[in-house]
């Protein structure tokens, strides 16, 4: 059973920073500017998250280079969502338990509020399992950045107050990051709850295109968690994934290549990964209607094929 222990040094800041953003537009006022300016540093950093810390960290669906690494990592670090290896290891654990009680955060086992924002303010998950994620903890730059995780925000909070001033900070920095943790948190929470299912996973994940809209195209969950391994999670052309056309558009400009995709076999059934879900350790069969008693298991999250950063 997960621990009910939170670290006060951990929900002190969470908290606070809800605090800040209302308090903060009481006292600065509405302005559009400062609407553009939240919306804007959302989506930027929103993309840290799903293109960085997710598709990349965790997931290695494309290569990039040693210095875009860092970039990305830095990127993903201004959402205040802790270290990126921290981030990494604790995805690919959800993976490999997803909604069982191994699970870092399984709404079927823990209920929402758990799923959603407990767990990640829980003593029981401050730890980084640095064996999880060793393909990218043998990099000094983002040990480093993992250890001092808070420097890429404090700095961003600092720019925005020194060249925008109190409006900039408040609606910049507070108001933004509190709707960007929660925007980020619909995917382990609300994700595996609400929308459709179209591969029979063992888990519970979903598709939602409102999701969807609000996580760059991290709402194709249910895709997403049959195969964890391709760069694009919206496989339709209906299935909108800002993510991956960003990722489309820096593989243009040669930042990034060799974005994994799944053949189109693939993505028109459960090819070539089935197998009794009973086989799986902790596992159950999935609670959503309609779906098949055979499960798909995820495919290796740090494939051996895909080098290092160069």
């Amino acid at each position: 059973m997960k621990k009910r222990d939170f670290g006060w040094l951990t929900c002190l800041p969470f908290y606070g920073v809800h605090v800040a953003a209302v308090v903060g537009v009481a006292l600065v006022g509405f302005s559009w500017r400062g609407v553009g300016l939240a919306a804007a540093l959302y989506a930027v950093r929103m993309f840290g998250v799903t293109g960085g810390y997710h598709r990349y960290f965790a997931h290695r669906t494309y290569r990039t280079s040693r210095a875009f690494q860092f970039v990305l990592a830095v990127l993903a670090q201004s959402s205040i969502q802790k270290g990126v290896l921290w981030w990494a290891a604790h995805h690919r654990d959800h993976h490999k338990h997803s909604d069982t009680p191994s699970d870092p955060h399984s709404y079927r086992d823990y209920g929402f509020w758990y799923s959603h924002v407990g767990w990640i303010l829980s003593t029981e998950t401050e730890a980084t399992d640095y064996a999880r994620i060793s393909d990218m903890a043998r990099y000094p730059e983002l040990r480093w950045l993992n250890n001092y995780h808070l420097v890429p925000a404090l700095t961003l909070a600092v720019a925005l107050r020194v060249f925008g001033g109190w409006e900039a900070l408040v609606w910049g920095f507070f108001v933004s990051t509190s709707l960007l943790w929660h925007g980020v948190f619909t995917i382990n929470s609300l994700s595996h709850i609400w929308g459709g299912r179209r591969y029979a996973t063992t888990d519970d994940s979903k598709n939602n295109f409102v999701l969807a809209l609000v996580t760059l195209g991290e709402g194709w969950h249910n895709n997403h968690h049959y195969y964890p391994r391709s760069v694009r999670q919206g496989f339709h052309w209906w299935q909108v994934d800002i993510t991956y056309y960003v990722l489309r558009g820096l593989a243009l400009v040669g930042l990034v290549w060799d974005l994994h995709v799944p053949t189109q076999e693939t993505i028109d059934g459960d090819v070539g990964m089935q197998r009794d879900s009973s086989r799986r350790t902790g596992s159950r069969p999935s609670a959503a209607r309609g779906t098949r008693d055979i499960a798909v298991e995820a495919p290796a999250l740090s494939s051996p094929t895909l080098a290092d950063a160069e």
